[in-house]
């Protein structure tokens, strides 16, 4: 029985989230830095949920770092999110061999 409890109030906090700004602005928001300050919140946020997890989603947070190095990199210089993903992911796996070679990783 909480089950639904917890269902319908998830479901009511998204829909409210979600209408909350229609009915609260309906007028289009001529400040300047409110809406610099608004264009950026969805990169931030996504920064703030990912940046931990490259860092600590391999073996070593060396690996981690040379993929979002390379990531930065390949990013800044207009490549393609596939492009970006697979070289990320290629620099992993070399980091990572290369310290299992040298034996800082076991």
């Amino acid at each position: 029985m909480n089950i639904y409890v917890y269902i319908f109030t998830m479901a009511l906090t998204t829909y409210l989230i979600r209408v909350l700004p229609l009915t609260i602005f309906r007028k289009p928001i001529r400040s300047r830095f409110l809406r610099s300050f608004l264009h950026y919140v969805p990169y931030a946020c996504l920064t703030a949920m990912t940046f931990p997890a490259i860092l600590s989603s391999t073996a070593s947070i060396l690996s981690g770092a040379a993929a979002l190095i390379v990531a930065i990199v390949l990013a800044y210089r207009g490549k393609s999110l596939i492009v970006v993903a697979v070289s990320s992911s290629a620099a992993v796996l070399i980091v990572e061999c290369i310290l299992k070679l040298t034996g800082v990783l076991a």
